[in-house]
């Protein structure tokens, strides 16, 4: 221990030397860490980046600086780090070459946002058996080099396990991707078709390591997203099964896939695929999988779709799988466009290219058709194929009157692009050159620049990532319920993140997957309802770690019921956009009541739907029989959610019956709350279920009566024990033909 002597001489010297500071700049104290950020690294004059950077920071403040006070960047963009006051910000802010500064605030490692935007931290409870859960991936394959799926401290697969691997040359599996196949039942394979299960598109890559996906730290696209990647469940094992090449999807793969994984023993089945129109159950591919893979007690989680917001554009909506809408994170991508005189505009897309603040001229494409294509101005404006005249938009920034690829001006050789349309403005999509989409009045105020301009010119900006402060709501894009085919089961059953995900990608598919844009990243962002499927994936497989008995209806009770409420103001499509609400796989491990349905709960239900007795038989391979003993109808099966469809003005009288299972205290006592819109009462018999034992089941019947005015209304019955609250949506419209 020092001697007090001692302290009381080191507090005199600092005493001593904190005068001399504040003597001689007393606005010091003032000045705070910043980061000057200039952008792309010159190719030139690397050896005096540094001194750069130290003219410029000595110029601003009049201060001197030692070059090894400074830190510099300047290995792949460049810029530096340094205290300054908010005068000296001003300065540097203002010196060319500068693009930023802002303060070097501290900031915790981030997963990419979507699983902890939904509070399903790094640090949540895991169980021992994560690692024994596998999930089938039916996609486009997958890329095994990817960090994502490195299996170091993986033990050899589950004994469960009796898949196998294809092994190649240029593939081979490993503790983590533990079993891949691919598929093509015609032989018929296009020229860039990999006869493996090796991704060559990205997007089976991206939704395996969504689901699945092991810890990657400082992951990004070119900075864009950065943080630690992840999936649902790092520790569990992932069996590929790709049915998707060059030209799309057969069913005759989809259901070979299903057949595969049904025996090769995974846990979970994932799939982001869909059809363009509503089919019934069993001229459905993948509803006839989904089927056999709930009777052998594997859920499979189905991508709902890309053709919202639409009503009625679902296209997996069997229910025995469960049903994905696509919603937002906080976190968006604005791209910002600078024309010659100054003006600033907003628009959003994810766009890496940095041009340094150089201007380009800009044309409209309206101005510039392809002439001997035969093209006009009037196609030529939307920027489509062909249409545009490599003469004049070469080296120029584009204006188009519509959203599109980009692909046009790209091979016109065009050095940007800006679309602007009516229509919402809620996902971001990557183009193979910059480019930024705004709306039709940013739009229009552009193009008048460019018409009234002689020598019109403009920039676009990297993108900048903002926060969304209305996430989670659901993208303009990810297709909306009701249920085509059995309209009193309510579709989607649930929501998840499914725009601008960062993820794994393959390395021989481009970012913006035209063919031409040579950027290849080990990560990429995306949006669709492709990425909110694996979320849900992962989130049933964390789930299945901890019940590892539960049945599919078990597993997907528990995730909706426990789903977060969200806001039918920002959706007015309310249930048929959401479901039961935003995934929260956290609560989801402890739901203390579920609503559970065996496969005869299903085959009960097809009878009520109408099938005979014969086709069930052959779909079950066993002995299920449709009489008036055992027909169920579509309102008592066992489902999380209540939906009704009515005529206008017609009458109301319908009752549903359900049975929960306690899966909370073994002794608890729940009471039902139940909200009635107007003109609607809504009923619960009885409204207090008391149990005394873990697995108890206990009936009630939920009874809705009235006349419906409005086209939809929603409602809501939760049973509460204090400690858990299992929430349903009640979903009541009217049909008009």
């Amino acid at each position: 221990m020092a001697s007090l002597k001692s302290y009381l001489s080191c507090l005199l010297l600092l005493s001593l030397a904190s005068t001399l500071l504040r003597s001689s700049s007393a606005s010091q104290d003032d000045r705070k860490s910043y980061i000057v950020y200039m952008g792309h690294r010159p190719d030139k004059d690397q050896v005096s980046i540094s001194s750069r950077h130290l003219n410029m920071l000595q110029e601003a403040t009049g201060r001197n600086f030692s070059p090894e006070s400074l830190h510099s960047f300047k290995r792949t963009f460049h810029g530096f780090v340094a205290k300054l006051s908010e005068d000296e910000v001003q300065k540097i802010a203002g010196k060319e070459g500068v693009v930023s500064v802002f303060p070097n605030e501290k900031k915790k490692l981030h997963t990419t946002r979507s699983w902890d935007f939904m509070g399903f931290s790094q640090q949540v409870k895991r169980t021992n058996l994560e690692s024994d859960i596998i999930v089938g991936m039916i996609d486009t394959g997958i890329w095994p080099e990817s960090q994502s799926f490195n299996d170091e401290g993986f033990g050899p697969p589950p004994s469960k396990w009796k898949g196998s691997c294809h092994v190649s040359s240029n593939f081979s599996c490993n503790n983590k991707i533990i079993g891949a196949k691919f598929y093509r039942s015609d032989g018929l394979f296009g020229p860039n078709d990999l006869k493996s299960p090796r991704d060559s598109q990205g997007h089976g890559t991206h939704t395996a390591s969504t689901a699945a996906g092991e810890l990657v730290n400082m992951a990004s696209l070119y900075g864009l997203g950065i943080g630690t990647a992840r999936g649902g469940v790092p520790s569990a094992r992932i069996a590929v099964y790709k049915v998707c090449w060059s030209d799309g999807c057969w069913d005759a793969d989809i259901l070979a896939a299903f057949d595969d994984a049904i025996a090769d023993g995974v846990d979970i089945i994932s799939i982001s695929l869909g059809g363009s129109t509503p089919l019934d159950y069993f001229n459905d591919s993948i509803a006839i999988g989904a089927f056999h893979a709930m009777k052998h007690g594997i859920l499979t989680s189905s991508s709902g779709g890309n053709a919202g917001p639409d009503l009625a554009t679902i296209r997996n909506f069997s229910p025995w799988s469960l049903s994905v809408a696509a919603s937002t994170i906080d976190r968006k991508f604005i791209t910002k466009v600078r024309l010659g005189n100054n003006r600033t505009y907003e628009g959003i897309s994810i766009n890496t290219f940095d041009t340094n603040n150089a201007m380009f001229p800009i044309i409209y494409g309206g101005d510039a058709p392809n002439i001997t294509g035969n093209f006009t101005g009037s196609k030529s404006r939307l920027c489509s194929t062909n249409s545009l005249d490599p003469r004049l938009v070469k080296g120029k920034i584009v204006v188009c009157d519509e959203l599109n690829s980009g692909k046009a001006p790209f091979l016109a050789g065009a050095a940007g692009i800006v679309m602007q349309e009516q229509g919402p403005k809620d996902v971001a999509f990557s183009f193979p050159l910059p480019a930024s989409y705004l709306g039709h009045e940013e739009g229009t105020s552009i193009l008048s620049y460019v018409i009234l301009t002689r020598h019109a010119a403009a920039t676009i900006y990297k993108s900048n990532e903002v926060n969304d402060s209305l996430a989670p709501y659901v993208v303009s894009f990810s297709s909306r319920g009701p249920n085509p085919i059995t309209l009193d089961v309510l579709k989607p059953d649930i929501s998840a993140p499914g725009v601008d995900i960062l993820a794994s990608w393959s390395l021989i598919s481009s970012v913006s997957e035209i063919q031409g844009d040579n950027r290849r990243v080990p990560y990429n962002i995306i949006s669709g309802t492709s990425m909110a499927c694996p979320h849900a994936t992962g989130a049933a497989a964390y789930v299945k770690s901890f019940h590892p008995t539960w049945s599919p209806a078990a597993i997907k009770s528990a995730l909706m019921t426990t789903a977060f409420a969200m806001n039918s103001e920002i959706n007015p499509e309310a249930e048929f956009a959401y479901g039961a609400g935003h995934i929260n796989p956290v609560k989801a491990i402890d739901p203390g009541l579920i609503y559970d349905a065996e496969p005869l709960d299903y085959v009960k239900f097809l009878c009520g739907q109408g099938y005979n007795t014969s086709l069930l038989q052959m779909v079950t391979g066993d002995n299920s029989s449709c009489s008036k003993a055992t027909n169920g109808t579509v309102w008592d099966l066992n489902y999380p959610s209540f939906a009704l469809s009515t005529s206008p003005s017609e009458f109301i009288s319908r009752v549903y019956n359900r049975i929960v299972t306690n899966v909370g205290s073994p002794t608890s006592t729940y009471k039902a709350t139940v909200t009635s819109p107007q003109g609607l009462k809504i009923q619960v018999n009885p409204s207090i279920l008391s149990f005394t034992s873990l697995g108890e089941k206990l009936a009630f019947a939920l009874t809705i009566e009235g006349t419906l005015d409005d086209s939809m209304v929603s409602a809501f019955l939760v049973w509460d024990d204090g400690v858990h609250q299992v929430r349903s949506p009640i979903t009541v419209y009217v049909v008009t033909k």
